[in-house]
């Protein structure tokens, strides 16, 4: 029995004297109930009888889930909200021993600071400001932790609840705004499209005027390199007259009785138009006078004079 019982305390203390310690744990180490020291993940050997395992800390990242609550807000309206914080251990002998519950600690921290930061805020505010929220928070609460070993690497709303009546006044409210942008947006719609319209009206206007203007330049050109031609068949018979050729008063009388002629046979309420029995002697006349500015011009001279149409004797009927 002797052996069987010095291998039993044999292996209860080889037990309580070499410690594994996993990775992403650490342990505190108490010789007759006082922190000595920490071990970090792997073999470590205590003092036998002297140095025990006091706490064993979780050094990861961890998630604490914070219970949901009723706040109210600034406006005085009741909302439910929860949120979930992230933590990490950075000291564990401070973890251990600086609080007594670490995560009822935090959560308790958590929820009390997330009431008084919704409550500061207004509804709208609460509701568009989440971030602004998650910032406060985790500023607040990771100062608080600092003392305790704990380093709060973030805070999220999670869930935040406002009344059904709330809710469907916020519907409403909503709904209200899409349609006043709709009415809006077709307003501005039609605004542009009236301004197109307006300012192709106002292109088709310069335009037009444009037209108008230079087929009024055209004309009068025309009109005028006309009179040129005219005042320069007027000099030419002008000279023949001054030396007393008969030819060039021939000119202008056989123009006007020609002219006047035409005006006849274009008459609406003529029926019968009757040529005069001389009417081939103002033909001769007409050509005796393009001999006589062919005389005056020289020989390539080629006046330009009035042709006029010879009509001839036909009955019209009156339509």
């Amino acid at each position: 029995m002797v052996p069987l019982i010095l291998l039993v305390l044999a292996i209860l203390l080889v037990v309580n004297v070499i410690k594994i310690v996993p990775q992403g744990r650490e342990f505190t180490v108490e010789r007759f109930g006082r922190y000595t020291r920490t071990l970090k993940p792997g073999i470590s050997i205590l003092t036998p009888f002297v140095e025990t395992i006091g706490r064993r800390v979780n050094m990861m990242e961890q998630v604490l889930d914070v219970p949901k609550q009723e706040v109210i807000t600034k406006d005085n309206v009741s909302v439910t909200v929860d949120a979930i914080v992230f933590i990490q251990v950075m000291d564990a002998s401070a973890a251990a021993y600086r609080v007594d519950n670490l995560i009822y600690a935090i959560t308790q921290l958590a929820q009390t600071n997330l009431r008084t930061v919704v409550g500061s805020m207004e509804l709208d505010e609460v509701l568009s400001q989440r971030d602004h929220i998650n910032s406060r928070l985790l500023a607040t609460i990771d100062d608080a932790t600092g003392p305790w070993g704990v380093k709060v690497a973030r805070i999220e709303i999670k869930d935040l609840t406002p009344p059904a009546d709330i809710t469907n006044a916020m519907a409403r409210q909503m709904k209200a705004e899409r349609e006043r942008r709709a009415v809006i947006t077709e307003a501005e719609g039609e605004k542009q499209a009236q301004i197109a319209r307006a300012e192709g009206a106002k292109q088709s206007a310069i335009l037009q005027a444009e037209g108008r203007r230079e087929a009024a330049y055209r004309d009068a050109e025309a009109r005028e390199r006309e009179a040129e031609a005219e005042a320069k068949a007027t000099a030419f018979v002008s000279e023949a007259i001054a030396r007393g050729d008969v030819n060039a008063i021939n000119y202008f009388v056989a123009q006007k009785y020609v002219e006047a002629f035409g005006d006849l046979a274009r008459s609406p309420n003529a029926k019968t138009v009757i040529v005069p029995a001389d009417f081939a002697g103002i033909t001769g006349t007409v050509a005796g006078v393009g001999e006589l500015i062919r005389s005056l011009g020289g020989p390539d001279a080629t006046p330009p004079v009035r042709s006029a149409a010879v009509p001839t004797s036909a009955p019209r009927k009156g339509g």
